[in-house]
């Protein structure tokens, strides 16, 4: 006899990327962006290997699918421990921590130091 397992609702939730400004739609198109730091520990929502749509568009309004992406890596981490690179790969004007501080800052609406948790998710677009 063979039983199929009952599908659970999370198998078929479609998770995002979700980026707020029309100059980082451009950076993504273009393969400048390739990774995003969000304050807090995000690893129980994003995991390697995951497939999401990476969208773009103001908060609370429509949003434009850039496109579909794996990611690569999730790493937990205290902001002071960001190296320029991947501080790069999030944000291509930046690589001083100092300056990654001050950029969630403005995104989150708080101060943000250097002994805030972060998470590293990197990704790699998905080509039809």
């Amino acid at each position: 006899m063979i039983f199929a397992l009952p599908r659970l609702p999370e198998d078929d939730a479609m998770y995002a990327l979700n980026f707020y400004s029309p100059i980082v739609a451009e950076q993504l198109r273009s393969g400048r962006k390739t990774a995003t730091i969000r304050l807090g520990d995000k690893s129980a929502k994003y995991r390697k290997g995951m497939v999401v749509q990476v969208l773009a568009g103001a908060r609370f309004s429509a949003r434009e699918k850039v496109f579909d992406a794996v990611i690569d890596k999730v790493e937990v981490k205290q902001l002071r421990e960001l190296s320029p690179r991947e501080i790069e790969h999030d944000n291509p004007e930046i690589r001083r921590v100092e300056e990654m501080a001050g950029f969630l800052g403005q995104l989150y609406n708080r101060d943000v130091s250097d002994d805030d948790t972060v998470t590293v998710i990197r990704f790699s677009q998905i080509r039809s």
